[in-house]
């Protein structure tokens, strides 16, 4: 299971974001946990994006019926790995049948130089404003997608 953390005073590691608090709390307080702790990309930018993520993401499942039912963590890793494809960034692989499987490239530091991770970033915008917010005339939600430039 992989979380993401911020590292606080006094060697303190805290969730990023509160859409993980339901898995977190399936570890029972006061046991000890082995976890390995990898650096990712600079917080700022790094939240940056997934700030950007959550908002296309708020406005895409707004569209949806149905979905409220379903888990909004996997519901939300789908969209941003779809989002990733749709900007470009994937790899593809034939599968035994023949047929492609298109994976979304990983965002991670360790996976994607800064200078990659930029352009991903702006690509992602763009195809934001395609798929997702194509017929959007709501002027509050083009200026809030506006502040992500």
């Amino acid at each position: 299971m992989q979380f993401e953390l911020v590292k606080h005073p006094g060697g303190v590691f805290a969730l990023a974001d509160d859409i993980d608090l339901p898995r977190i709390n399936r570890f029972k307080t006061g046991l000890t946990y082995t976890a390995e702790i990898k650096l990712s990309r600079h917080p700022i930018f790094h939240q940056k994006m997934f700030v950007f993520f959550k908002f296309c993401f708020s406005y895409w499942a707004a569209e949806r019926l149905g979905l409220d039912c379903m888990d909004e963590k996997s519901q939300f890793d789908r969209f941003r790995k779809d989002l990733t494809i749709l900007a470009g960034f994937y790899e593809q692989t034939m599968r035994l049948d023949g047929t492609i499987r298109t994976e979304a490239k990983s965002l991670s530091f360790a996976s994607m130089e800064q200078e990659e991770f930029e352009s991903c970033y702006s690509a992602m915008i763009n195809a934001a404003i395609k798929h997702v917010f194509a017929n959007t005339k709501d002027q509050s939600i083009l200026n809030r997608l506006q502040a992500f430039f």
